[in-house]
């Protein structure tokens, strides 16, 4: 089976950069793809019209690359991680868990027995993969539950005993609305919001999982994997197309008030 790149660089002690698809655009996705990040995020959450078949679509194309591909699913929902993992996706983050029960049904979707319940029938997965996947994806494929309340932040030690998941993914956003902190630029500085954050880093390290974080810029990323993140996004693909428009339009704009 191919190995997961991603998971050798966290045996490795070391974290990974990540790119983030919120376009659902299959030449985007093959453009970040080989600019060299470790891996690409296709999120089918939050993500402009990612419907499964837009999100196989991105999986083919990423596969062109050795960068790792990786889903953010709707929901916890089984039907859901099956389908994604079928077709190629070597990772699957999870949001909005908050009990050792939820984290378990994600782990087990993700899982094939005994360990798991996932039916084994790995369409394009094998063509992606090898042969040997059926063997071998339970040691490959990765599963972080997404931490994005207090309740789940609550639960920590409990969670992290559910079998199948690797780690924890932070989403700050929904951490501050959980916490009552208004989202901003000022979220992350916030003391509740960082002392948050470091108990995903403790409890993690403490129960041999591996901690990650949303960020927001490669900059956060930076001070993120200092912190001891294992895996941060730099930016996604509408964020970073959004912000190379608008300084475009802004080096002309004060080129001309200057002439």
């Amino acid at each position: 089976m191919r190995p997961n790149r991603v998971k050798a660089l966290w045996r490795e002690g070391r974290p990974a950069t990540a790119g983030w698809l919120a376009s659902g655009d299959t030449y985007i996705a093959e453009a970040m793809a080989h600019a060299g990040y470790d891996a690409i995020v296709i999120d089918m959450q939050h993500g402009m019209g990612i419907t499964p078949d837009r999100a196989i679509a991105c999986l083919q194309a990423i596969s062109t690359t050795e960068t790792v591909p990786i889903v953010r699913v709707p929901w916890n929902d089984p039907k859901e991680i099956q389908y994604v993992l079928d077709a190629g996706a070597y990772g699957i983050i999870v949001p909005l868990v908050n009990t050792y029960e939820e984290a378990a049904q994600a782990g087990g979707a993700c899982r094939y027995p005994p360990v798991g319940y996932r039916s084994l029938g790995p369409n394009r997965a094998t063509f992606y993969a090898g042969s040997d996947y059926g063997r071998l994806a339970n040691d490959e494929i990765i599963l972080l539950v997404m931490i994005e309340t207090v309740q789940a932040v609550d639960n920590l030690e409990e969670i992290a005993k559910a079998p199948g998941i690797d780690g924890f993914y932070i989403g700050p956003s929904d951490l501050a609305v959980s916490l009552g902190i208004p989202t901003g630029p000022s979220t992350f500085s916030d003391p509740q919001h960082a002392a948050a954050c470091q108990r995903v880093v403790d409890v993690a390290r403490a129960t041999g999982l591996v901690p990650c974080h949303h960020g927001s810029s490669p900059e956060e990323a930076v001070s993120r994997m200092q912190q001891g993140f294992m895996m941060c996004q730099l930016g996604s693909d509408v964020g970073m197309v959004r912000a190379s428009a608008a300084a475009a339009l802004k080096t002309v704009s004060d080129g001309l008030a200057s002439s």
